[in-house]
């Protein structure tokens, strides 16, 4: 096993820098705000800058299939400003997920290979048709049989992505197929979700025409692949929220009077933000290794396995714990619609159990390193 790098590189800044530049312009709070207003799934005009125009959507793709060539150490910092913005985009679930999964099977079949370069180049958007809270290693029951004809019918709830989503990667009794979401046969419903920048759907198959691109065992090997890579760069946007959510409560609280000082001169004050600070690096600590674990080992063996597990067991903690700081240490302006503290909570405790609960997390890594979980 080799040493975790967790620096970013001259490269990794480079693409901060450009993300957070496109982010600041295009999903700055006030616009956020509204999107998640609007009956629009996600911004349309940002998800294109910053997938195709950027190349973002393509980071862990090879070059030869229409990708940069990158890993998932550069996925993460993407994810990580996406955090900071709470961008309303499917980075998540057709960058990551999606993509993925498509890597995870034959990609010399051109039903894997045109889709996983449609996906790269952004110009189309996909999701991975799984209820959102599956952890790695804990698939549910297949809710979707195929027929000899290759239609697929079933259901399959709390879809994260597959609104406004254009290919649909479904898990069926047969295998793993790609489905067209225009097609006849496929419904998309969407549900009320915490997060209104992250929507939620229940995706509906009736004898809709889909193509197989894995059978069962390499399907659910794909999907799981799929779900490891997604949690451990969740951890980089969970990280990302909590980074806002200090950095916004330390600025507020260098600006707000009271009996004639700064509320941040306080000493419980003080206290309270130089704890979530520590948490915060730790945070960060824990996302970066994730990210390192994932990039160093694609095929997601036990170290990458407990890297990621540790990552999501306690960032997903930490981000909530900076939001209702933000949102406390604001007072009144904390709890107004027209703040953004909301927002980021809402992302918060949403990505909190979002591809497995701390908890389902911690079970994970007292079974990896052989301790007795409580």
């Amino acid at each position: 096993m080799t040493e975790p790098d967790l620096l970013y590189s001259e490269t990794e800044d480079d693409l901060r820098a450009a993300v957070r530049s496109l982010l600041t312009d295009r999903a700055a709070p006030a616009a956020v705000l509204a999107q998640s207003e609007s009956e629009d799934p996600y911004d349309a005009g940002l998800w294109r800058a910053l997938a195709a125009d950027m190349g973002t959507a393509g980071l862990l793709v090879p070059e030869k299939l229409g990708g940069q060539g990158a890993s998932a150490r550069e996925t993460a910092v993407v994810m990580e400003e996406l955090g900071r913005s709470v961008a309303p985009v499917p980075y998540l679930t057709s960058a990551v997920l999606a993509v993925s999964a498509l890597l995870a099977c034959d990609t010399g079949q051109d039903a894997v290979s045109g889709p996983l370069r449609a996906l790269a180049e952004g110009r189309r958007v996909g999701a991975l048709a799984i209820p959102l809270p599956t952890a790695p290693g804990a698939l549910p029951p297949v809710t979707v049989r195929a027929d000899a004809a290759g239609t697929l019918s079933g259901e399959v709830a709390t879809v994260a992505g597959a609104a406004g989503a254009e290919l649909l990667l479904v898990r069926a009794d047969g295998g793993l197929y790609t489905v067209d979401a225009a097609s006849e046969g496929v419904r998309v419903t969407g549900i009320t979700p915490l997060d209104r920048t992250r929507p939620l759907s229940r995706v509906t198959l009736a004898e809709a025409p889909a193509h197989r691109i894995a059978g069962e065992e390499r399907a659910a090997a794909a999907v799981d692949a799929a779900l490891l890579a997604g949690a451990g760069l969740l951890a980089s946007e969970q990280l990302g929220v909590a980074e806002w959510c200090l950095a916004e409560t330390v600025r507020y609280a260098g600006e707000r009077y009271q009996f004639g000082r700064p509320i941040g001169s306080f000493q419980a004050i003080k206290h309270r933000l130089a704890e979530l600070w520590l948490q915060v690096a730790s945070a960060r600590a824990a996302a970066r290794n994730a990210a390192d674990a994932l990039a160093a080992d694609s095929a997601g063996g036990a170290d990458t396995a407990l890297a990621v597990a540790v990552a999501q067991s306690y960032c997903g903690q930490v981000a909530v714990r900076a939001a209702e700081e933000c949102v406390q240490l604001h007072g009144g302006i904390g709890m107004t619609w027209e703040h953004p503290a909301h927002l980021y909570l809402k992302r918060a405790k949403a990505d909190q159990i979002a591809l497995g609960a701390p908890g389902r997390h911690r079970e994970t890594v007292a079974a990896l390193v052989d301790l007795p979980a409580p």
